[in-house]
């Protein structure tokens, strides 16, 4: 037992290890150029008018978590219906209490209005 998770530290050092020495390299390697127009922001076309920041709705990142969510639902589910006959009733049981705990979050979101777009 102790032996599978020294091989899991082993490959977590491995990995720290070339992270790391990918950074350093690339900063050793990478050219300095000191030119105040570098530091500057590069956009193609004409030069900016007025403010440049753009406030994007939450609804947006409502609408993306609420995507995720039920996308990483549908993740848990296609493997199980592939081995639900095989797994019995009490795997149907604690699927149907999974599906419950869903639906009753897209529930309260609908509730909630973030399924409105206005």
């Amino acid at each position: 037992m102790l032996l599978a998770y020294a091989s899991i530290l082993i490959l977590l050092v491995i990995a720290t290890l070339f992270a790391g020495g990918s950074l350093i390299a690339a900063k050793l390697v990478r050219p300095r150029v000191n030119d105040t127009l570098k530091r500057t922001a590069y956009e193609c076309g004409m030069e900016t008018v007025g403010e440049t920041t753009v406030q994007t709705n939450i609804r947006f990142y409502t609408y993306a978590l609420l995507f995720v969510i039920f996308d990483v639902e549908a993740l848990y589910i296609f493997p199980w219906a592939v081995v639900v006959r095989s797994m019995g009733a009490v795997a149907l049981v604690e699927m149907g209490i999974f599906l419950g705990i869903l639906v009753s979050g897209l529930a309260y979101a609908w509730k909630m209005g973030a399924l409105q777009w206005e």
